[in-house]
């Protein structure tokens, strides 16, 4: 089995992922975030024998809750369902967590489906506040850790 590549895609490269994953049974642009085309946001995506498994989107977007400075947001975090609970999600957040700290980021933070919570915690990140819904998606939590 060849081992996982990741790679800076365009934001195009990212949205059928996005979709499938994030945004099922939705139309198709809902999978495009504010800011996917800023020079400042950085998208990965992990590839296994060539083929896209898994996106994450890295946005310089400031949470004004959090009392860091220089802080990256993690959105649209996705592995195919057929490559899920195989760590490719773990390699996702650990280049994020690289290209941040390159970038003297203080924080990475994002809003986390309530699936996923365990996921993170495990990773190191906490919760921040309390739960609250995004309205045709789910309940979320702001999650955060402090990169040393």
């Amino acid at each position: 089995m060849e081992m996982p590549i990741i790679k800076e895609l365009h934001s195009e490269a990212i949205y059928p992922i996005r979709h499938e994953v994030l945004r099922k049974g939705k139309p198709f642009e809902t999978s495009f975030f504010e800011g996917d085309n800023l020079t400042t946001t950085k998208h990965f995506g992990l590839f296994i024998e060539n083929n896209l498994v898994g996106v994450a989107s890295l946005f310089k977007q400031k949470n004004e809750t959090l009392d860091f400075e220089s802080q990256y947001q993690l959105r649209g975090m996705a592995i195919l369902e057929t490559h899920q609970k195989k760590g490719y999600g773990n390699l996702l957040v650990e280049r994020a967590e690289f290209f941040s700290k390159a970038m003297n980021a203080d924080i990475i933070w994002f809003n986390a489906r309530e699936s996923a919570v365990n996921f993170y915690k495990k990773l190191g990140y906490e919760i921040f506040g309390k739960p609250f819904d995004i309205k045709n998606i789910g309940l979320h939590y702001v999650m955060f850790k402090k990169l040393a």
